[in-house]
């Protein structure tokens, strides 16, 4: 088995165990600067929390972040939403844990999905993931 053969293997392996509606892998880092923008805005700003909300938002165009759930059961709550996003032109990232997307809202339980609307003090942090974003969905 040459090198390529290997890294297919292994990538492929990766991707394997990520749910169906989850299309590309976000770095740990931006996942956290991602919660800690929607806890800044979810003070300073507005936030939507929950798959419903999170729906109404993206289809009024009002979203300026979306935040997904990796690990979610059963997969079809949240698999509408990334290409929903992208048909709106709305920014998306995927946090790895519904728990600590429900902390970042506030919330004592996990949480599917959030949307920001107005991200009030967190707008750079909002507008430099969205950057990071565009430098993912290049690569792939």
């Amino acid at each position: 088995m040459s090198k390529e053969e290997k890294e297919e293997k292994e990538k492929a392996k990766g991707t394997a165990n990520m749910p169906v509606y989850v299309k590309f892998e976000v770095p740990e880092e931006l996942q956290s600067t991602s919660l800690e923008a929607l806890d800044l805005a979810r003070t300073t700003g507005s936030v939507k929390k929950g798959t419903n909300e999170t729906t109404k938002i993206i289809e009024r165009g009002m979203a300026k972040l979306v935040l997904i759930g990796e690990d979610v059961t059963p997969e079809e709550i949240l698999m509408h939403l990334p290409p929903l996003c992208e048909e709106k032109g709305a920014p998306y990232v995927y946090i790895k844990s519904q728990r600590d997307l429900g902390a970042a809202c506030g919330i004592n339980k996990g949480c599917a999905s959030a949307a920001i609307v107005d991200p009030g003090k967190a707008e750079e942090a909002v507008e430099g993931i969205i950057a990071e974003l565009e430098k993912l969905n290049r690569g792939r």
